[in-house]
């Protein structure tokens, strides 16, 4: 604060009007002008910005073929599809070059049919873009393919901080661990095992000592209706809860001593008549289990 002002600007110390400052946004719902072509749309931000309408037009023109949509030019937001409209609004906010790129649930109103297509242009359209983009979204997926670094956010607080990697390999909370998708426990490690609560253990070669997160991922855990055969290290009764099917492997949740989720293919939910529920055993090798400090 600098007499009652907003420093929108630190480094010359001075106040940026909005319509002059340099951030670009895609709004979850695109905000398109429906009485503006996408031509118009487009070019609407270099006019505001006081680029003489030939040279907006133009560049938004050329903007409009970059991201694919040269022929629908002349086409109002209701004639354009939710994976176009998307388009045009990403070419509206990249055509006046913002220093900032803010992107609020970009996918969020495509139907699952469009959404993986639109998602694969979005990434290749922000692979060409050299500024700083923040996007925010609900989707884990979403993020992990879009995005650099991820901040996650847990009941108003930041959980956890990293490259999509980092996360999805060394979750550090329940609730990340289910943002991407693997099973997270938490106990005390003594050598090769991990103690977990009063009756749940893993063994993990070279465990070490202390508290841990142990991570399994569910394409890792093994379900059986009788006792396993062999030598297996971590084995366990439990209970078939529910079934999920996510495309084409169906994730089971296990209750029981140690609460689990497996993943399966559906000839296995049939074979093993999961989706009647019932008695299971689990088995997961040792060597599937990744451990890390708290």
């Amino acid at each position: 604060m600098l007499d009652g002002r907003v420093l929108d600007d630190t480094t010359t110390g001075e106040h940026v009007p909005a319509e002059a400052r340099p951030v670009g946004v895609v709004f979850q719902n695109y905000v398109l002008f429906p009485h503006l072509s996408a031509l118009e749309n487009v070019a609407f931000g270099l006019r505001a910005r006081g680029v003489p309408k030939a040279e907006a037009r133009s560049r938004a023109s050329e903007w409009l073929d970059r991201v694919g949509l040269g022929e629908f030019r002349t086409s109002k937001p209701k004639q354009l599809s939710g994976g176009q409209a998307q388009r045009v609004a990403l070419a509206r906010a990249l055509a006046t070059e913002p220093r900032l790129l803010l992107l609020d649930e970009p996918l969020a109103a495509l139907d699952a049919s469009t959404r993986l297509e639109t998602r694969r242009e979005l990434r290749r359209q922000l692979d060409g873009y050299d500024g700083v983009r923040v996007l925010v979204t609900h989707d884990p997926m979403e993020a992990i393919a879009l995005a650099e670094r991820l901040i996650v956010l847990e009941g108003g607080r930041i959980s956890q901080v990293g490259t999509p990697a980092d996360i999805s390999e060394k979750p550090r909370s329940r609730y990340v661990a289910d943002l991407v998708g693997v099973n997270l426990f938490r106990g005390w490690a003594e050598g090769d095992e991990v103690r977990i609560g009063a009756a749940g253990r893993l063994v993990a070669p070279g465990a070490g000592r202390g508290e841990v997160f142990a991570v399994v991922h569910p394409h890792a855990v093994s379900l059986y209706r009788q006792p396993p055969g062999g030598t297996p290290r971590n084995i366990w009764q439990g209970t078939a809860e529910s079934l999920d099917l996510e495309g084409e492997r169906v994730r089971v949740r296990v209750g029981g001593p140690l609460p689990i989720i497996a993943e399966v293919t559906p000839g296995a939910v049939a074979d093993l008549q999961l989706a009647d529920g019932g008695p299971v055993w689990v088995s997961v090798k040792a060597t599937e289990v990744v451990v890390y400090p708290v």
